[in-house]
């Protein structure tokens, strides 16, 4: 039964936490340990033992803890809140670190929800017990932990990146308690009797009151932060997809917090949103009846009246009195601001509070009604004044207010959701203007000159400036406050000149528009912006304060806010990638002074080498309207002598479009002693001067030879090898930051940039795909109308989420013919069960026995719109009628199925068509119906079940119903796109319409070549072919044969002599129906088919031989469309015409990577590229923006975009896209694919339902993950998954591995984690297998860390390698890369013994316990991975079974008849050791087997020769049983290997205890 999800209430729960059902008895769950990161500052010494050892471990097992054994029997005692609230949850004065740990601790120990939380009573909870479940809700949310501990003077605060565990599921059950909490929580501040009783609560108490009360208080904007300030209620997306939250948190952002407007600012706004008028008048008389009703009700009174405000005032306060104090303390900067010092902490929750506003402003429903509120207190004017502002600690708060300036004035009109255009933004300025001018020219006579200056003379601020400089402090006071009504005259901020000048500036100055602005930022990052941390923090950012960065929220204000966003972030992620290359690349080059005074460099490096010269070349001018130069080439000289030929040929491949870097190194002439080098930056130690991109033109050998050519400016016959060792290289340079650089060194003096380059650095060709991704970026941002209107509002995040599903789209397939989906009349009653499937034949009546093909007609409902929900519940009688049979299909919507009779397709085999032998699951079948309808369709596909052929099959059945439609496929991978584009060439699409594109093309596993060349090529094959087949039918009609000179020829000889000829033949059938030989004498093309196979014509009935006579000239059809098709290629003469034909006009499905999309819409929107459906698998794993850009790859249709169709298919439970830098992807969300977030907003999806992959036992390991994942039949009944695996006693298994030689897990350097201990046990497991008879390729060893990968390989290589019956695997890599893959048996380690690591996020669990079919054994520490909560579903299943090693020593060889269930003798292995000890008592039998076989051989062949000679021995006996008795053990019988094993001692004794003389 299909069902589509994500029409009703967001299932918060299954999406966002690892939920499972815990029985009474099921065991405790356990600590975690804390996490560590390498280079944070969380402690990282405590250990397992010492957690379970712990106080607070103990105390929970007396008061809240429930296990499986005894329950608490302690009352609750408020008394015990608070003390573990005052020793364990607060900071005594100072900046230490919050205790993390112990938080962590209550949280596991279910703090929450078994004490806190029910015994939690809204009127008599103490401020401990509030204050206690703030800090255990932010240690569960998703993102950070913000603990504000201690005075405003004092912000504490520490945080930990958590993944994917729900914050608000413990208040499900108990809704009203959660209102009531919510309540309690944002009246604590507004408690004046809190205030009033000092003896109630301590100073530093009231104090962390007024910063923590609203840390739960979120709104729509993003991962949610905990706030560690009152004033700072930072936003969080994923709390308002939940119910529980939403009602509650958004009406602190409506309409009644315009009450705290001042009186000017409320007439204005209402003025210019007249629709608000309405609801504003609705408001006062819900206060007028509470009046009338003897109440005194005052709306201003209101928490949602006065709330933000006070937020905001409060936030201006400490921004002016409290960031620099005149007196230094242990908070306080010890660097001096002038006489006073800079307060961090007062820094830090500047910089958060505009976070939280940025966050308000960029997203519309919070956006329509803070922004007049926050213009009318003049937040950005007064950040502008600040002394922070311009400080040298307020960098960052400096770029915040910026980001905010820019999101307050954003092109939007905000009541109507819709983009301005850049002509509408002037108009307004203008209007704004002119307005003004009107105003002063009436009512301030001192400024008659600006009212009668002309716009370009008071557009910018120092003319606006100056103009008002007139007017003198009351003047300009009035003329704002009274006049203008910009700012309100209570607010002292008013009697400031410079302040009221800044409003003024702000409000009238004409801004620079967001296309201007994207078109004047360059391309490339330089040094200044590599090495900022604000913008491009380090690796090992933990989360401390908040960035200058763009978020991927669930909504967006407009397209352009979403291409500036993605822009912006996928900038600096590069730039995070090509400052890492840097780093990795300058310390090889060893750069030192030589005696000239000049840099040079004694050491070599892969990716940079020396520059021998460079100079500019060519600057043109710039074009009209712009002031940079349209194009700047320079030319850039090296020397490849110093390399070895690999990376010689490296060099040497370089070509057209890749992009390079150029530095300038400038080395020290004293070295930087040990203060210095801790205190200097990278750039500093690195002696990098400047960086700047560029882009290949062209390059030359040292004879000026062209290399490389790609433009058919050298053919391929005439292509010699580069000569000599110099390379010159022509290098676009980026012209926005050449101006940039010029305009420095004429206005500034500064240096010339470009004279001091001295290393070209090259970048990895995968890796260097950011210039294309960020330019086609660019140019959407100066496009218009680019997403087609069904889908607009909803790729937005706003709007109806079903608006885009097929059955609210006009314009539907009323009947669709399935072609090969349904096997058989079954297949089709199972795929539609909640319908009564009615059968009739072509002409309307009754089919008593139907045979497929089918077509299905969609029933209508009574307004004729289609009503179809395939598998769903369409049941028209009462839901609780429970005695309806199941067998009645009274009640059941009819569905028409036609039955009907292909037509015959000819008489060769070639001409029939390929069929699918896949029995589609009802659910597959409804993704199929949703696929092949116009409008969205997204499919979730877990493990297994099928997303392959399901795409195939809808692309299969859209070409058949459309077939004048092209469909363009994207997948994330080249292995993925190659696995569907394989499926697609074994259905019945011609391959003359499939098209592949890209650098993967040739992995494709088949003979056929599918890029462009080889189509090109496969088509003027076929043309000769057609050609000839033409001339043999002239012949067979006895005609001239010279009508196959040309397609255009062979088209005239079909309209003249094939095509009438068969006119005049069915008019002569017409009259002679009675004749059954007629058609078998009369056939006018009977000798052009007499080569068939069989007989075409029998003679016996007419009807039969009309029908083969039919697909006899459907084959002559086939062949001269096909002609026609290859005419264009005749006429085209050259190669790039044809090819660009080919993929414009004749493929009708073109498939590509994602990362090839981008990097060639530019040349796809010049080709005039179309298609009209796009398919998307992987999609949960590409970046949105990469997910964005292929629905964009042509020009629009008259304004409108063609796109008819867009499928997504994908699993968001598995892992998102990668981003390297965690800055990026916690911060920022950049790892939020568009496919999650479509998930997160509610659109409707297909789940698939039965997977086919794995055995049903292993795919427990993970189906608790989504809704209703069961088995297909053949997982159940094949005897390949009924079998066990020979030798091992379980088919999955926990293998607990010990410390080995006293170490478990270490880290050589951060983040490259190894044991030593698991890579030995999982490569000796190897061994053994290979030594029963499994194959290699049959196996894959995955690890969670890169560390232990190699270290697996080392141990592989030393181990396996040096064997020929071992060797290596299949795949030895880590499980984020095996993601999409799969294999029979795999061996993981999880690798990790201190802390869990990033596999306690469930997606990387998901993909861990998903790639095996047969067999899966992980090793790993059970003490530690036993007590992750988020794990918990899978490893209570693991460790059902003994965690020792279970084998099955009795078998011998890879196959068993044993049942799966059965698990034998079990010979448990204690451990690696044991392990190494079984298989080198097995190699060694291995080893003296050859041995035998080997000198028998010798035997063997002296006594052939002896036969030879005649002096053989006849009573010798050489039967072949003594042969047979001395082969291998595993049946080897190649050539013997004289080596002996390497790990151990061959003459060990084998774990049984036998001697190893048995062999």
């Amino acid at each position: 039964m299909t069902k589509v999800y994500g029409t009703g209430v967001y299932d918060f729960r299954r999406h966002r936490v690892a939920e499972y059902p815990v029985d009474g008895e099921a065991p405790p769950v356990p600590e975690k340990p804390t996490e560590s990161r390498p280079l944070s500052n969380v402690p990282s010494s405590i250990t397992l033992s010492e957690i379970q050892r712990d106080r607070l471990t103990r105390i929970a097992a007396e008061n809240w803890m429930k296990t499986a054994d005894s329950a608490p029997t302690k009352p609750f005692s408020p008394d015990l809140v608070k003390e573990i609230y005052s020793t364990e949850l607060t900071v005594k004065g100072g900046r230490k670190p919050v205790p993390l740990q112990r938080v962590m601790i209550l949280e596991v120990s279910q703090y929450l929800e078994n004490y806190l939380l029910p015994n939690f009573n809204p009127e008599t909870a103490s401020f401990e017990h509030v204050m206690s479940m703030i800090l255990m809700v932010n240690e569960k949310d998703v993102g950070m932990v913000f603990l504000r501990l201690g005075t405003v003077d004092n912000i504490i605060f520490k945080l930990q990146f958590r993944e994917n565990v729900a914050a608000w599921i413990c208040f499900y059950e108990r809704k009203d308690m959660f209102k009531s909490f919510l309540e309690r929580v944002l009246r604590l501040k507004e408690d004046q009797n809190i205030w009033k009783k000092p003896d109630c609560f301590r100073k530093d108490e009231l104090s962390t009151l007024h910063d923590q009360c609203l840390s739960v208080t979120n709104f729509r904007s993003g991962w949610s932060y905990a706030n560690f300030c009152l004033k700072n209620c930072l936003t969080d997306a994923q709390s308002l997809e939940d119910e529980v939250v939403s009602e509650r948190i958004m009406r602190l952002a409506s309409l009644e917090c315009w009450h705290s407007l001042s009186y000017g600012r409320f007439q204005m706004e209402l003025c210019l949103n007249e629709n608000l008028i309405k609801k504003w008048r609705r408001i006062a008389k819900r206060a007028r009846d509470g009046t009338k009703q003897g109440g005194t009700f005052d709306p201003t009174t209101m928490l949602e009246a006065n709330f933000l405000r006070n937020l905001i005032e409060e936030f201006l306060e400490v921004l002016d009195s409290e960031v620099f104090s005149s007196i230094p303390n242990e908070d306080n900067d010890p660097v001096a601001h002038g006489s006073e010092y800079v307060n961090d902490a007062c820094v830090l929750y500047c910089e958060r509070f505009m976070e939280f506003l940025i966050d308000l402003l960029s997203q519309l429903p919070t956006r329509r009604l803070v922004r007049p509120l926050v213009a009318d207190v003049a937040v950005v004017a007064k950040c502008h004044l600040s002394s922070l502002y311009s400080h040298e600690k307020g960098k960052l708060f400096g770029q915040l207010v910026d980001l905010l300036q820019f999101y307050e004035g954003f092109e939007i009109n905000d009541h109507q959701g819709r983009q301005m255009t850049d002509d509408e933004v002037l108009q307004a300025h203008y209007k704004r203007l002119q307005a003004f001018q009107l105003l002063v020219f009436k009512k301030v006579p001192k400024l008659r000159e600006l009212a009668l200056a002309n716009i370009g003379a008071i557009n910018k601020r120092a003319d606006l400036s100056k103009k008002l400089s007139v007017l003198s402090a009351e003047e300009l006071r009035d003329l704002v406050c009274s006049k203008l009504k910009l700012v309100s005259k209570d607010d002292p901020w008013s009697e400031r000149v410079d302040f009221l000048i800044e409003v003024m500036v702000s409000f009238f100055e004409k801004q620079q528009s967001q296309k201007e602005a994207i078109n004047a930022l360059p391309l490339y990052p330089n040094e200044q912006i590599m090495w900022d941390e604000s913008l491009v923090p380090s690796i090992n950012y933990s989360g401390e304060g908040c960035l200058a960065l763009p978020k991927l929220n669930l909504q967006f204000l407009t397209l352009h806010d979403y291409l500036l966003r993605n822009f912006n972030l996928f900038r600096l992620e590069s730039t995070y990638e090509i400052r890492e290359d840097i780093q990795e690349a300058v310390p090889h080059l060893l750069s030192y002074t030589n005696n000239e005074g000049e840099t040079a460099f004694r050491g070599w490096s892969r990716m940079g080498v020396p520059i021998k010269e460079f100079r500019i070349r060519d600057v043109k001018q710039p074009k009209i309207g712009e002031v940079k130069p349209s194009a700047v080439t320079a030319e850039v000289t090296f020397s490849v002598s110093s390399y070895k030929a690999q990376i010689r040929s490296e060099w040497n491949s370089l070509k057209e479009h890749d992009v390079l870097f150029l530095l300038s190194i400038r080395h020290s002439f004293e070295p930087l002693s040990a203060e210095e080098a801790e205190k200097a930056t990278v750039p500093q130690k690195l002696g990098l001067q400047y960086v700047r991109g560029c882009e290949i033109i062209e390059m030359r050998d040292e004879e000026g030879t062209l290399m490389n050519d790609f433009t058919g400016r050298i053919k391929r016959d005439e292509w010699k090898p580069p000569k000599g060792e110099l390379r010159t290289v022509t290098v676009a340079l980026d012209t926005a930051q050449y101006h940039m650089d010029v305009c420095d060194i004429a206005e500034k003096g500064a240096d010339d940039v470009y004279s001091t380059f001295n290393i070209l650095m090259r970048r990895k060709p995968k890796e260097n795909n950011f210039k294309a991704i960020l330019e086609s970026i660019r140019d959407l941002m100066n496009e218009t109308c680019i997403v087609p209107d069904w889908l607009h509002d909803i790729f937005l995040g706003y709007g109806d989420p079903s608006a885009a599903q097929w059955i609210n789209r006009p314009d539907l397939l009323e009947k669709a013919d399935f072609k090969d989906t349904f096997l058989d009349a079954a297949h089709v009653k199972d795929s539609f069960p909640n319908y009564q499937v009615h059968f009739v034949h072509s002409d309307g009546t009754d089919n008593s026995d139907p045979c497929p093909p089918f077509r299905v007609k969609f029933p209508k409902n009574p307004e004729g719109a289609v009503n179809f929900q395939p598998g769903s519940a369409a049941s028209t009688t009462s839901s609780n009628n429970s005695n309806a049979m199941e067998d009645d299909h009274s009640d059941k919507l009819e569905l028409v199925v036609e039955s009907y009779v292909p037509p015959d397709p000819g008489p060769y085999p070639q001409d029939q068509p390929k069929q699918n032998s896949v029995r589609f699951t009802s659910t597959q079948v409804g993704a199929i119906i949703s696929g092949i309808q116009p409008g969205l369709t997204m499919v979730v596909g877990p493990p297994g079940t099928g997303k392959t052929d399901t795409a195939v099959q809808i692309l299969n059945v859209l070409y058949h119903n459309c077939p004048s439609q092209r469909t363009l496929i994207i997948t994330h991978s080249n292995q993925a796109l190659n696995d569907l584009f394989e499926k697609i060439m074994e259905r019945d699409v011609p391959a003359r319409y499939l098209l592949r594109l890209g650098q993967g093309e040739q992995e494709l596993a088949t003979d056929l070549d599918f890029s462009r060349q080889g189509r090109v090529n496969a088509m003027l094959v076929r043309r000769l072919e057609l050609l000839s087949e033409v001339e043999r039918l002239a012949r067979s009609l006895q005609l001239p044969e010279d009508v196959a000179y040309t397609c255009e020829t062979a088209g005239f000889f079909w309209l003249l002599h094939v095509y009438s000829r068969w006119e005049l033949f069915l008019a002569a059938c017409a009259d002679n129906k009675d004749k059954s030989t007629f058609i078998q004498d009369r056939f006018p093309f009977k000798e052009f088919f007499i080569d068939t196979p069989n007989p075409i014509f029998s003679g016996q009935s007419f009807e039969k031989d009309m029908r083969a006579a039919k697909g006899c000239f459907r084959h002559l059809k086939t062949m001269f469309q096909e002609l026609e098709e290859c005419r264009a290629f005749e006429l085209l003469k050259s190669t790039v015409d044809r090819s660009n034909y080919l993929m414009t006009k004749q493929a009708k499905i073109v498939a590509m990577t994602c990362t090839h999309a981008a990097l060639k819409r530019k040349d796809f929107l010049n080709l005039g590229f179309k298609y009209d459906n796009l398919l998307m698998e992987e999609s949960a794993q590409i970046l949105e923006i990469e997910t964005f850009i292929p629905m964009l790859l042509q020009r629009q249709e008259d304004g409108y975009a063609r796109l008819k169709r867009c499928i997504l298919i994908g699993d968001h439970h598995q892992l998102p896209p990668v981003v390297k830098n965690m800055a990026f992807q916690k911060y920022s969300h950049m790892d939020q694919s568009l496919f999650t977030r479509f998930v997160r907003l509610g659109i409707p999806y297909i789940e698939l339902n039965a997977q086919g992959r794995a055995r049903p036992s292993l795919a427990q390991l993970y189906n608790w993950r989504y809704k209703d994942l069961g088995d297909l039949p053949n997982v159940r009944e094949n005897h390949i998954f009924r079998r066990a695996n020979a030798g091992f006693s379980f088919d999955y298994q926990l293998v607990d591995v010990p410390d080995y030689h006293g170490r478990g897990e270490s880290a050589p350097s951060p983040w490259f984690y190894q044991n030593e201990g698991e890579a030995e046990y999982v490569v000796s497991v190897y061994i053994y297998m290979r030594l029963l008879g499994y194959p290699a390729n049959k196996i894959s060893i995955l690890t969670t860390y890169n560390g232990q990968k190699l270290l697996i390989r080392d141990v592989i290589s030393r181990r396996c390698v040096p064997y020929d019956f071992i060797g290596p695997p299949h795949k030895v890599t880590t499980v984020d890369k095996f993601q999409g893959q799969q294999n029979d048996f795999v061996l993981l380690s999880l690798v990790r013994t201190r802390f869990v690591g990033h596999l306690r996020d469930v997606r990387r669990l998901i993909v861990a316990m998903s790639r095996a079919r047969l067999g899966l054994y992980v090793f790993c520490r059970r003490s530690l991975f036993e007590q992750c909560y988020e794990l918990q579903p899978t490893f209570q299943l693991l460790l059902q079974r003994p965690d020792h090693l279970g084998l099955n020593l009795q078998e011998f060889t890879a196959f068993t008849d044993r049942h799966v269930d059965d698990t034998g003798s079990i010979q448990l292995i204690s451990g690696p050791d044991e392990m190494a000890d079984l298989v080198n008592y097995r190699m060694h039998e291995v080893y003296q087997s050859r041995v035998a076989s080997y000198h028998l051989n010798e035997s063997w062949s002296e006594h052939d020769n002896s036969v030879e000679n005649g002096t053989a021995n006849p009573n010798t006996s050489t039967g072949t049983d003594d042969v047979e008795m001395q082969a291998p053990a595993n049946g080897d019988d190649r050539e013997v290997d004289m080596q002996a094993p390497v790990n151990g001692d061959v003459t060990e004794m084998p774990p049984d205890g036998k001697p190893n003389d048995s062999a």
